[in-house]
């Protein structure tokens, strides 16, 4: 293939993954963009990631931080220790260019836009700020599929929405797994389901590299090469995701479909299509996580505010204002995904009721396929990002903060009911207000957008409302619907016969039967119904109680005790254990007055002489009602006592009508004064129980108010103490790694000082010791308790020489001193005193040092012997076994001629006349066996070729271990007489 062939390929490919509309330009030096948000611990997982990532990635990296606005950062150079790459301090406008890290500077939010980082002041530096999801909505924008985010340790939950912001661009994001310092961030990022990779920081370089070299810097061909077979493998993909989620996706837009199968191929690495069939149809969990992705919904709270607010200001109003007080109003979100856009709708609807001072029953009907996404709806709770969604009004009105996120009100969301539908095959609702249906249609073909604008005309009431995305469209539907707003697409329902056959074919659901009522054992309620017998008698047998009765709160009689005939006898009729049905007339209405009282206020009530008819006489007896005091099933019973006090006979005689008058008339009173006297007691109880709730409920209002009041001031504190301890945090981290590097350098200073065998001391202004080296303990006694002890009270082993004195002395003239003084045990040291200078040259005591010179005066005193022999007129020579020359003097240099380089290449042999040279060189042996010898008279050859007659005596050298390693002559001239 030449050189042209190939160049016009790889452009080929390149231009396979562009954005619609990209130059082929732009996509040749396209390089992959990485944003990293951390908080509190995010410097040791940068740490991590960066030193297992390579110089030459060919990526940028951009970190954002929560970093302290009065803090100067010194995470560039903490960063840097750790990567071939260059840090960066990002500047306003700065170009991103690639093998480079990129560090948001305090108090600073960022954008992106055309690869160049600008710069904007935080709203509020010292409240609550989300720089990581705003970066990463930015950068999705800017980048699209190429984006990158990655999370790393922080506390809270910035970043949870900006990622879904680059995933919904079908861009990749990464998390931190467990091993995380603080898991708040990366938990939050995990939850919402759109993480691609959950690992270790110091393992994500190695899945990053794979990810961008496949999907962005050398992408493959289009996984749609061969029609007929990419659409039998786009079949099967279809199969296994209804076989699996029971959802079909095969109405859905085609383009749709690869774009995110071609995403799940670049996060395994995968080429052709085929072999990611073969692997779905191995890994379940690759067919859920794909649904998942086929699902994803870039939501939040009012998105598109102007659409929201045009529906609020122009629409809704003429809805509910035709509807009477109390009328429903039911509203359908479909494709709800997580619920923001239908607490949104629920939200708006309350403005718009208390805006018109009416109230409404509000029905909202969300719905979606996704399982987890309804569970998240439900649950009404949101990551403390959202605040950038919602004006602190709202957010404060309908929602609740709480630890680490907030929580829509009870009121907003007892008008919502989520559940799950496929508008696919799942009955509509009906006879409906509004029906939104946001940013879904987009994802569906044609043919199931024609099916499903029917069923939204007939859901609807006449002249109900459509609410569908700015980017979608009723296409060809235009006689179902009339548009009221062109910009943010809302629409009312046009009256006419519905289209009957283009209705979605529905099943018919299937309706099961009631479940069986759970009944009660026999044995179980037997057992009860004992034990509660055993306990009444227990009771009663304890107590010497005149005949009694037991009844529930029903007034029921549920037990008796003694003979209690002459009180209660059974009503006719039906079988009945009302104790007011049985008692007897003349006792009924004192019964129920003492019965009514004891119920009220807990305590016993007695009734005294009440006379009772009975069998022509009359009984007079005391009424006693007083609570059970027991536990388990008789809790809150009574127990009526009827206790005898006297009886009276009387004769039979016939009744005459005027004693029945009489007896009627006194019946009569004695009923109206119970009546009376029961009501003037329920009178006073209720002006008293009122009085009470007043008075509570003043208290209570009250104590709201305070108690609302605090709980601003606190979420107020709350906020900045969050955001303080995020920076504290981060801050605290960079110390640490300053805390280490100044305990390496003292670890390194203290191996310096002590293997230089240099024994230290720094004394204070006060002559105390502020600390020593190990080597000076053997001339001052010296331990670490000792810090802080003046030097003066500690003898020391040398011999006069007075610290104290000599260190005043270097303080009052700054000038450093240097003494050569004796210890006791014969070592001599050079002693030198100078100041002690801080970083801003401040003088803050003295340094004491003592260096041994011991053998240095040694050397000294040996170098002087030697200058004697170096400087004897004799000649002296040190030859080795061969006889090479290894030392020359200079008297040997002025007898012979040569100089000492001239001679140290010489061989003694060059210097012995002939004649000599057998006697000479047998010495020479002699003396290298270790023998004794005296001089010998010789000759030798001068440089100019004379011959001198010298006296040689040879001595042996040897070395430390006692070996011969060479010979020393020293030759003499002998003069001619």
């Amino acid at each position: 293939m030449t050189k042209k062939k190939e160049a016009a390929k790889n452009k080929t490919t390149r231009q396979a993954i562009s954005k619609p509309g990209a130059s082929p330009e732009s996509t040749i030096d396209k390089f992959p963009i990485v944003a990293i948000g951390a908080s509190a611990g995010g410097l040791e997982a940068f740490e991590s990631f960066f030193k297992a990532m390579p110089g030459d990635s060919g990526m940028a990296f951009i970190l954002i931080s929560h970093l302290d606005p009065t803090h100067i950062s010194i995470l560039p150079d903490l960063i840097q220790k750790k990567t071939q790459m260059k840090v960066h301090l990002i500047t306003d406008g700065l170009r991103i260019q690639p093998n480079m890290i990129y560090v948001i500077p305090p108090n600073k939010d960022m954008a992106i836009l055309n690869r160049v980082l600008h710069l904007m002041d935080l709203p509020h530096p010292r409240g609550f700020n989300l720089p990581i999801d705003n970066f990463f909505k930015s950068l999705a924008q800017d980048q699209g599929a190429d984006a990158i985010g990655i999370i790393l340790s922080g506390t809270g939950s910035d970043g949870s929405l900006g990622l879904r912001q680059i995933k919904g661009e079908l861009g990749m994001i990464m998390a931190q797994d467990e091993d995380a310092k603080y898991a708040g961030m990366p938990r939050s990022a995990i939850a919402t389901g759109f993480v691609d990779y959950i690992m270790p920081a110091d393992k994500m370089p190695e899945a990053l590299i794979k990810y961008t070299r496949h999907a962005i810097v050398k992408p493959p061909d289009k996984i749609m090469v061969d029609e007929d077979k990419f659409q039998k493998v786009l079949q099967k993909i279809y199969i296994l995701l209804r076989t699996h989620t029971n959802h079909d996706f095969s109405l859905y837009k085609k383009n749709t479909i690869i774009r995110r199968v071609e995403r799940r191929m670049h996060v395994h690495q995968i080429d052709n299509i085929q072999d990611y069939l073969t692997y779905l149809t191995k890994s379940e969990r690759e067919v859920h996580v794909l649904f998942k992705d086929l699902l994803i919904g870039v939501t939040s709270f009012f998105r598109d505010p102007e659409a929201f607010a045009a529906l609020s200001e122009k629409y809704l109003p003429g809805l509910l204002a035709d509807k009477p007080e109390g009328a429903i109003v039911r509203i359908w979100v479909a494709g709800c995904s997580t619920g923001e856009e239908a607490y949104s709708m629920a939200i708006l609807l309350q403005e718009c009721m208390e805006k018109m001072n009416r109230h409404f029953s509000v029905q909202i009907f969300a719905t979606d396929i996704d399982p987890d996404a309804i569970n998240i709806a439900r649950s009404g709770l949101y990551p403390l990002s959202i605040s950038a969604d919602l004006d602190p009004a709202r957010l404060k009105q309908f929602f609740t903060k709480e630890e680490n996120h907030y929580k829509v009100k009870k009121a907003v969301r007892e008008m919502l009911v989520f559940a799950l539908q496929d508008l696919i095959k799942d009955p509509p609702f009906t006879k409906l207000d509004i029906i939104t249906c946001r940013n879904l249609l987009i994802y569906l073909g044609p043919e199931l957008q024609k099916k499903l604008f029917p069923v939204f005309h007939y859901s609807l009431k006449p002249d109900g409302i459509l609410f569908i995305g700015s980017s979608e469209s009723l296409g060809q539907e235009t006689t179902l619907f009339k548009i009221s707003d062109r910009k943010w697409k809302i629409f009312k329902r046009q009256s006419g016969l519905s289209r009957i056959n283009p209705i979605l074919n529905l099943p018919v659901p299937e309706f099961s039967e009631e479940p069986p009522a759970i009944k009660t054992s026999e044995s179980v309620r037997r057992a009860e119904d004992i034990n509660s017998f055993k306990l009444v008698e227990t009771i009663l047998q304890e107590s010497d109680t005149p005949p009694c009765v037991i009844i529930d709160e029903k007034l029921k009689i549920v037990y008796i005790h003694g003979r209690t005939g002459k009180y209660l006898e059974p009503a006719s009729g039906m079988a009945c254990f009302n104790i007011l049905d049985m008692a007897r007339p003349s006792l009924k209405n004192a019964l129920a007055a003492a019965i009514r009282e004891a119920a009220i206020i807990k305590q016993e009530v007695v009734k005294k002489d009440i006379d009772i008819e009975d069998n022509g006489g009359t009984i007079r007896i005391d009424l006693t009602v007083k609570p059970v005091l027991a536990y388990g099933a008789l809790r809150g019973m009574l127990m009526v006592i009827f206790k005898d006090k006297a009886k009276t006979k009387t004769k039979p005689r016939t009744p005459q009508r005027s004693d029945q008058k009489s007896d009627m008339i006194g019946q009569l009173e004695q009923e109206l004064q119970y009546t009376r006297e029961n009501l003037q007691t329920t009178i006073e109880e209720l002006e008293t129980a009122n009085e009470e709730l007043k008075s509570t409920n003043e208290e209570l209002q009250s104590t709201n108010e305070e108690l609302q009041s605090t709980n601003e001031e606190m979420e107020t504190s709350k906020e900045e103490l969050q955001s303080l301890n995020e920076e504290s945090a981060t801050v605290n981290a960079e110390l640490q790694v300053r805390v280490d590097e100044l305990s390496d350098a003292n670890d390194d200073m203290k191996n310096l000082l002590n293997s230089t065998q240099i024994g230290t001391v720094f004394l204070d202004m006060d002559m105390n010791i502020r600390r020593f080296t190990e080597r000076v303990i053997s001339l001052i006694p010296l331990a670490l308790s000792d810090i802080g002890r003046p030097v003066s009270h500690f003898a020391t082993q040398l011999k006069e020489f007075h610290i104290v004195n000599n260190a005043l002395q270097v303080l009052k003239d700054l000038i450093t001193q240097e003494f050569e003084v004796e210890s006791r045990d014969g070592k001599f040291f050079r002693t030198r005193i100078m100041p002690y200078r801080t970083m801003q040259n401040v003088i803050d005591g003295v340094v004491v040092t003592f260096e041994d010179i011991t053998e240095f005066k040694r050397f000294r005193l040996t170098a002087q012997r030697l200058s004697v022999i170096m400087n004897s007129r004799d000649a002296i020579l040190i030859q080795d076994k061969s006889g090479a020359i290894t030392f020359w003097n200079q008297g040997a240099a002025d007898m012979y001629g040569y100089t000492e380089s001239e001679a140290m290449k010489m061989n003694i042999k060059d210097m012995i006349p002939k004649e000599n040279r057998k006697e000479s060189l047998a010495l020479i042996d002699k003396a290298f066996t270790g023998k004794l010898f005296n001089s010998l008279e010789t000759g030798r050859v001068t440089r100019t070729g004379k011959v001198l007659k010298v006296w040689v005596m040879v001595l042996a050298l040897r070395d430390e271990r006692d070996m011969i390693n060479g010979i020393v002559t020293i030759e003499r001239l002998i003069k001619d007489e």
